[in-house]
């Protein structure tokens, strides 16, 4: 079990950095693409976090126990609200003056953006690593394939705006790398969670699904939604939907 553990985290970071890499060659995504690119991950995850999560957070709590897989979700969702308000500025992390920070009026929503992808790495890493705990291990390795099929766009969407806002390479490949290893800190913390009790786990699950859907809703479909091709988007979520639920389906 703690090999399939080590091959999870290993394969979600390693996503995330092949994403990174690819992203060093796309000087600017035009938002036509980058709009269905992130669409068909926000499916993805959609699905992830209802099959993949809250579902079987739902059957493991049992009729009686089904507030568990409730309060995890809403748990969940609030979390990730939270760290919106606590998480500090990262205009440090860039390498830039604060000249040349206050001159570039685009460096804060690219570092809105970086932060929200860095802030739902922990809580998609526990996603992964929680599931291991069941005695079949389909769903979270459904789970762990749906967040690295996302994690390799996501990679490239985060690299491309820091070189186009002045950040130097290396540093826009460390930091890439520091959002890439929070995954796997959080299939760890998942996966040692959800083993300190067959009660717990449900809530695990549930809390990892309610802070996907929190990314979805409140960071990627708004952001899909803002150029003009939400009509696009809208299919690509569909077809990333429905590519993960047969995923799914068929890995069990």
């Amino acid at each position: 079990m703690m090999t399939q553990v080590w091959l999870s985290a290993a394969g979600l970071s390693l996503a995330t950095v092949i994403g990174a890499i690819i992203g060093f060659g796309i000087k600017e995504l035009p938002h036509k693409w980058n709009d269905a690119v992130l669409g068909f991950c926000a499916g993805v995850m959609l699905a992830a976090a209802t099959l993949g999560l809250i579902v079987p957070a739902v059957e493991q709590a049992g009729a009686a126990d089904w507030w568990l897989a409730v309060v995890g979700v809403a748990v969940g969702a609030l979390f990730l609200n939270l760290l919106d308000f606590v998480t500090p500025h990262m205009h440090k992390i860039t390498g830039l003056d604060q000249e040349e920070h206050r001159n570039n009026a685009s460096l804060n929503r690219i570092l809105l953006f970086v932060m929200a992808v860095a802030l739902h790495k922990l809580p998609e890493g526990m996603a992964a690593g929680v599931g291991f705990n069941a005695e079949e291990t389909g769903d979270a390795w459904a789970v762990t394939l749906g967040i690295a099929l996302q994690n390799i766009p996501e990679g490239m969407v985060v690299i491309a705006p820091l070189l186009l806002a002045g950040v130097k390479r290396m540093r826009a490949f460390v930091i890439s790398l520091a959002i890439a290893l929070l995954e796997v800190v959080g299939v760890w913390i998942g996966y040692g969670m959800g083993a300190i009790s067959t009660y717990l786990l449900p809530v695990m699950l549930a809390f990892a699904g309610g802070a996907m859907l929190y990314v979805v809703s409140d960071e990627m479909i708004p952001e899909t939604h803002a150029h003009g091709y939400q009509k696009l988007a809208t299919y690509s979520l569909i077809a990333g939907f429905m590519v993960l639920t047969l995923i799914i389906t068929f890995i069990k």
